[in-house]
């Protein structure tokens, strides 16, 4: 099988899709090969994303957004403290 890349829309439109095939009575290897995944990508995916609705996926994006930056600003506020740190310790007389 060739490697697809699938957004998390696309894998939750599968997932979807293989949890119609397991209620209509089908088994997990046939509605994963009627998907066209792997059963580890389908583990994984259910794992991930399993009873997520499309608007929670889009604030789970929003909220990882949102935490990335705030690491950020905390990043660049710790290398200024030790910046300032170091300066205070350079102009602090010698005894």
């Amino acid at each position: 099988m060739t490697r697809k890349r699938f957004s998390e829309e696309d894998a939750l439109n599968i997932l979807r899709q293989v949890d119609l095939d397991l209620a209509g009575g089908s088994s997990v290897e046939t509605a994963i090969r009627a998907a066209e995944i792997s059963e580890a990508t389908y583990y994984k995916w259910r794992k991930l994303y399993g009873g997520m609705g499309k608007s929670q996926l889009r604030e789970l994006k929003a909220m990882e957004k949102e935490n990335a930056r705030l690491k950020r600003i905390v990043a660049e506020l710790e290398l200024d403290k030790l910046i300032l740190q170091e300066s205070l310790d350079y102009l602090k007389p010698k005894v």
